[in-house]
C-alpha cells in the first residue's frame, strides 16, 4: 500500500509538473503574442501618422481667414494689386507683351500661341487648328462655325496670356499643359 501511494503520489507530482510546465508555456506564447500585437499596433500607428502627415492642396478658400473678413479682403485686394501691375507694366527687353499675346491668340487660335508659348504645346496645336479649319471650311457652313469660334478663340486668347505671363516670370516658354515636373526641369 506504501508502495501504491508512493506511485500515486509520484504520478500526481509528475502530473502537477507538467501542468506547470504547460501553463509556463502557455503564459510565454500569450506574452510572446500581445507583444507581436503592440508591435503590430504601433508599425499602424506609425503608418497612419506618416499617412496623415500629407497635408491637402490648398484651395482658394485655405489663403483667406475666413473669421475676419476685413482682412481676407485686404488679402484680396492685395493679390488683385499685384496682378494689376503686372499687367499694366510694359515689357521689358526680352519680355513678351501679354496684350499682344492675348490679341494674336485670339484671333488666329493656337497660331497666336507661337508669341510666347511652349513649341511643344503650339506647333501641335496650330497644325491641329489648321487642319481642322481647313476640313471644317469645307463641310460646314461659317453660320455653324460662328458658335464654336465664340467659345474656342477667347479660350485661345486667355491660355495667349498666361503664356506670355509664364514667359516673363520664368524668362522662357513655360508648358500650360502637362506634368509639372518635366515642365520644371525641361522650360519648354
Amino acid at each position: 500500500m506504501d508502495r501504491l501511494a508512493a506511485l500515486e503520489a509520484e504520478v500526481k507530482a509528475d502530473a502537477d509538473a507538467q501542468r506547470a510546465r504547460k501553463e509556463a508555456a502557455l503564459v510565454k506564447v500569450r506574452e510572446e503574442r500581445s507583444k507581436q500585437q503592440a508591435e503590430k499596433d504601433e508599425l499602424r500607428a506609425r503608418q497612419a501618422a506618416l499617412v496623415t502627415k500629407k497635408k491637402p492642396e490648398p484651395t482658394f478658400e485655405d489663403d483667406f481667414d475666413h473669421a475676419d473678413g476685413l482682412s481676407g479682403a485686404l488679402e484680396l485686394a492685395g493679390k488683385a494689386n499685384k496682378v494689376k501691375a503686372e499687367l499694366t507694366k510694359k515689357p521689358g527687353k526680352g519680355e513678351k507683351s501679354w496684350i499682344k499675346s492675348g490679341i494674336a491668340s485670339m484671333a488666329l487660335g493656337p497660331l497666336g500661341w507661337l508669341y510666347a508659348g511652349s513649341l511643344r504645346e503650339a506647333v501641335p496645336a496650330s497644325a491641329i487648328w489648321l487642319l481642322a479649319a481647313a476640313v471644317a471650311s469645307k463641310i460646314l457652313p461659317m453660320v455653324l462655325l460662328m458658335p464654336v469660334m465664340m467659345v474656342v478663340l477667347p479660350l485661345s486668347g486667355i491660355a495667349g496670356v498666361v503664356y506670355a505671363l509664364q514667359y516673363n516670370k520664368t524668362g522662357k516658354r513655360q508648358r500650360l499643359f502637362g506634368d509639372e515636373k518635366k515642365q520644371l526641369k525641361s522650360g519648354d
